[in-house]
């Protein structure tokens, strides 16, 4: 696979925001850096957040703590803790069960939300994957490249190549998003910085013509 100067070096974060994927879409290609030391405050890596019936809610995947404290993130397992894709699965149902193509597209994520999701993706690298690899087919995005289809040492630790085009922890674009329809609007106004989930279950296909508008 040839690769050229325009790869984007993404961090791993977890059903990331809007912006996140916009960075993706105006890409020729992405990377994630699942290699990157572990670093607890980094709470995105594993949490995202949506729009509930009162609001904003963030939902968290709960890890396990690693055997080192210099491990990567794609060494980080998850845990069964809370039984948390309960949660996850009825705050999802709660906030968007009203939404037009909510259980058109909910059969596919069941399996990612539950019991022995710990079983079928134990790394936190697994579960994220599934996710992102879902929300990219939604929205007609390329899946990411491997790391090990890049030349060795292209991402290194802490630093990545001038050849790459990188953006920070949150995922968050410099500029603000307009707004697009969300199913409470009309009680609770429109809430930005939400996951791309919230895009998608709200919009459905139109989700992509978002997208399409804002990388021109």
């Amino acid at each position: 696979m040839r690769i050229d100067n325009d790869i984007t070096v993404i961090p791993p974060l977890f059903c990331g925001s809007i912006g996140h994927y916009l960075h993706v879409r105006s890409s020729d290609a992405t990377v994630i850096d699942w290699g990157r030391r572990f670093d607890k405050r980094f709470k995105d890596t594993h949490r995202f957040a949506i729009a509930d019936t009162r609001g904003r809610l963030e939902l968290t995947v709960p890890v396990a703590k690693p055997e080192s404290s210099r491990c990567s993130w794609g060494d980080v397992r998850i845990s069964d803790h809370g039984k948390w894709w309960d949660v996850h699965r009825v705050a999802l149902e709660s906030a968007y069960g009203r939404t037009p193509f909510f259980e058109f597209y909910f059969d596919k994520l069941l399996p990612m939300l539950t019991p022995g999701v710990e079983e079928r993706f134990p790394l936190l690298r697994d579960l994220s994957d599934a996710w992102d690899g879902w929300i990219r087919s939604r929205l007609l995005l390329p899946a990411p490249l491997q790391q090990d289809e890049l030349a060795d040492g292209y991402i290194q630790e802490d630093s990545h190549s001038h050849s790459a085009s990188c953006i920070d922890e949150s995922g968050q674009p410099t500029v603000d998003l307009p707004p697009y329809w969300q199913v409470r609007a009309d009680k609770l106004g429109f809430i930005p910085g939400l996951s791309v989930l919230d895009l998608i279950f709200n919009l459905g296909p139109e989700a992509v013509l978002y997208l399409d508008r804002l990388s021109r």
